[in-house]
C-alpha cells in the first residue's frame, strides 16, 4: 500500500523546483541540499546571521509533528521546502512555517531502526526503505515514478543510508547486522533505478583481499554493511565510504586475518565501482566498532605544506588523518581511553589485544559498547581548525558463544554486557590528535550530531535532551534550551528571505529556531 497526501503547495506560496547540482559544490547556505549539507561532510556553514553574540536570543520558529517514529534524518532544504524521512515516510514542509505540503507512505516489512533521509536529483527525491527497496518520487507531490529491489529483505537486507548524488547516478549501500550476508556499496541510474556498478565489501573468492580471510566459507559469513552516507572529491573523482563489521561479530577466531574490507574507508572510482585505496581503522574487529563514521573532507596544512586530507573519529576510539588522494596514513590518536590496542602496525592502524577480545569467561574491557562514537555527525570548523564529535567512554564485559565444534552461536558469537558509561564531546586538532577541549555530557548515552557555523557557533545537544550552542573555541556555553525529547538527528540551517534558520529532529518533531524579527541582524 502506498499512500502520497498532496496538500495545496501553490495555496501555500511554495512550488517545488529541480535541484542545481552544482548546489552540492558548494558550502550550504540558501540550500540544504544533500545529507551532509555538501560533498565534504564537514557540517560547516558560512551562514552568520546567528552568531556567538546573539545565539541567546534564539527561539522556536515553528514546529512540526510528524505522528512517527523517532527522526533520524537530516533534512534536505531545497527552494523553500523541507524533505526528510523516518522508515516507511517522506514529509515535505514548508520550510518558512513548516506547514505540510505533503506526505508519503509506503508500509513495508524489514528493519525500521531509522532512516538518514532523501537525496534529490534535478526534480525527483530518492530514498531507501526496511524492505531494502530504493524509491523514486516526484519532488513536486510526492508521488512514485518508480520502485527498484536493491537487496532481498527475506535476507536480512534493509536500507537506512542516504543515498549520495555524484554527477549522473546514485550512490548507496546497504544496511542489516542480524544476519549472515555480505554487504556492497552500488551507483545506481536516477532515471530507471538500474544498477550501473556495484562493490562488494566483503572480496570474492580469490579476488585482492580475499587472502586477509582463512577461507571461503568464512568470507561467505559476510559483514561491512555500508551504515552511512560518504562524502566525495570533485576534483580527485573519487568516493570515500565506511564500512562496517565483520560476521561473527564477537568470534573473531573463527575468522583469522584482517577481513578486508570490513572496517575499513575505501576510496572509489564513481564511475566505474574500482577500489583505488583502503585504510583500516579496525582490523580483525572483534567488538563490533565499524568504521562507517563520516569521513570528513578538508585541504589545509599539515607537516609543513597542504595537503588535500580526509579524517575520521572512528568507533573504535582512534582519530584518523590520511591524504585522500593517496591513502597514505598521516596521524593516528586516541580520542577516548581505553585498553583494547597495543599500538599501531606500519600503517598506521590499532594493533589489538588478543587478552581484550571476548572470552567465554568474559573480558573486561575499558571502552562502550557502541564504540567511543557512533552515527551521529560530526563538524570541522575551517576557523578554529578543529575536529568535533560526540564520544563516550565506559567499561564493558564481552562474552565469546562457541559450540561444541567451536564454530559461533548466532551470527555475534557472543554477547556485551555495559558497567557504566560517560558522554561528552571532543575539540580534537587535526594536526596533533590532541583533544583542544572536551566538554562533559554526563552519564548514560546520547546521539545529538554536529553543526558549526562562521557565525562563531557549535550547535549540538546532549544526554539529558537540552539542545546547545557552544564556543567551537573553548566549548563554554552560548544557549540551550530543553524541548522535551531525545535529539537523535543532526542539525542543519538555512537561509530563506533573509532569515536564518536552525532545524533539529527531536523525537518524532521536528523543530525550527530562528532570531526574533528584531534581532535579526549581524552583532
Amino acid at each position: 500500500m502506498r499512500i502520497a497526501v498532496l496538500f495545496f503547495a501553490m495555496a501555500l506560496g511554495v512550488v517545488a523546483q529541480g535541484l542545481d547540482p552544482g548546489a552540492i559544490l558548494k558550502a550550504p547556505t540558501t540550500t540544504w541540499p544533500t545529507y551532509n549539507g555538501d560533498y565534504s561532510g564537514r557540517r560547516y556553514s558560512t551562514l552568520s546571521q546567528i552568531n556567538s553574540g546573539n545565539v541567546s536570543r534564539l527561539a522556536m520558529a515553528w514546529a512540526f509533528q510528524t505522528h512517527s517514529d523517532a527522526l533520524k534524518s537530516t533534512p534536505l532544504e531545497v527552494s523553500g521546502i523541507l524533505y526528510f524521512t523516518t522508515p516507511d515516510n517522506v514529509w515535505a514542509i514548508d520550510a518558512r512555517n513548516g506547514h505540510l505540503i505533503w506526505h508519503y507512505n509506503r508500509p513495508s516489512p524489514g528493519d525500521h531502526v531509522g532512516n538518514r533521509g532523501v537525496a534529490m536529483y534535478k526534480d525527483r527525491l530518492y530514498f531507501g526503505t526496511p524492505d531494502a527497496h530504493l524509491i523514486c518520487l516526484r519532488a513536486a507531490n510526492g508521488t512514485e515514478i518508480w520502485d527498484r529491489e536493491i537487496a532481498d529483505v527475506k535476507l536480512g537486507y534493509y536500507i537506512s543510508v542516504a543515498p549520495l548524488v555524484v554527477k549522473d547516478r546514485l550512490i548507496i549501500g546497504t544496511s542489516g547486522d542480524q544476519t549472515d550476508i555480505p554487504h556492497f556499496i552500488a551507483a545506481i541510474d536516477p532515471e530507471t533505478g538500474r544498477t550501473i556498478w556495484r562493490w562488494n565489501t566483503v572480496p570474492a573468492p580469490g579476488a585482492t583481499g580475499a587472502n586477509s580471510w582463512p577461507d571461503d566459507e568464512a568470507m561467505s559469513h559476510g559483514g561491512g554493511p555500508a551504515w552511512m552516507t560518504g562524502t566525495y572529491d570533485p576534483e580527485l573523482n573519487l568516493l570515500y565510504w565506511g564500512t562496517g563489521n565483520p560476521h561473527p561479530v564477537l568470534a573473531g577466531e573463527t575468522r583469522p586475518g584482517s577481513n578486508l574490507y570490513t572496517c575499513s574507508i575505501v576510496a572509489l572510482n564513481p564511475d566505474t565501482g574500482k577500489l583505488i585505496w583502503y585504510f583500516q581503522p579496525s582490523p580483525h574487529d572483534t567488538h563490533d566498532w565499524d568504521a562507517v563514521e563520516t569521513p570528513v573532507l578538508f585541504d589545509s596544512e599539515f607537516g609543513g605544506k597542504r595537503r588535500k586530507l580526509l579524517a575520521q573519529a572512528s568507533r573504535n576510539g582512534y582519530f584518523f588523518l590520511l591524504d585522500r588522494a593517496t591513502g597514505e596514513h598521516l596521524l593516528t590518536a586516541p580520542f577516548v581511553q581505553s585498553d583494547w590496542a597495543q599500538g599501531l602496525n606500519a600503517r598506521g592502524e590499532p594493533i589489538a589485544r588478543t587478552d581484550k577480545e571476548p572470552q567465554a569467561d568474559g573480558s573486561l574491557v575499558e571502552a562502550y559498547e557502541e564504540g567511543a562514537t557512533n552515527w551521529m555527525a560530526p563538524s570541522f570548523d575551517p576557523e578554529t581548525n578543529l575536529f568535533y564529535v560526540n564520544a563516550f567512554d565506559g567499561f564493558m564485559v564481552y562474552y565469546l558463544a562457541l559450540n561444541e565444534n567451536r564454530k559461533a552461536e548466532g551470527h555475534q558469537g557472543g554477547a556485551a554486557s555495559s558497567l557504566w558509561s560517560r558522554s561528552f564531546l571532543a575539540a580534537i586538532d587535526y594536526r596533533t590528535g590532541r583533544i583542544r577541549w572536551c566538554r562533559d555530557g554526563g552519564e548514560g548515552e546520547g546521539h545529538p550530531g554536529i553543526l558549526t557555523t562562521s557565525g562563531r557557533v557549535l550547535f549540538t545537544g546532549d544526554v539529558s535532551g537540552n539542545l546547545l550552542a557552544l564556543d567551537p573555541a573553548d566549548g563554554h556555553t552560548l544557549w540551550h534550551i530543553n524541548p522535551g525529547g531525545s535529539l537523535g538527528s543532526s542539525p542543519m540551517t538555512y537561509e530563506l528571505d533573509g532569515r536564518q534558520y536552525l532545524v533539529t529532529g527531536v523525537d518524532s518533531v521536528l523543530y525550527a529556531w530562528a532570531l526574533p524579527a528584531s534581532g535579526s541582524g549581524r552583532r
